[in-house]
């Protein structure tokens, strides 16, 4: 049986910050998609390896 929309059950994942709501998307090599998935909390630790991908960026001032 469906959730009806606006519906106050089931879990919500409480995240330090909001998530977008466009997903960022990039082609991976062959088998990477099934590897990644059997990685414990990846797309977490993926969030933060964009972080730090977009921290180590010099800065234009």
């Amino acid at each position: 049986m469906p959730f009806k929309k606006g519906h106050q059950l089931g879990a919500k994942k409480k995240l330090q910050r909001p998530l977008d709501k466009q997903a960022i998307a990039f082609k991976g090599y062959e088998g990477q998609k099934e590897k990644l998935k059997a990685v414990p909390d990846w797309q977490e630790r993926l969030r933060e390896f964009v972080d730090q991908l977009i921290s180590n960026l010099p800065k234009n001032d």
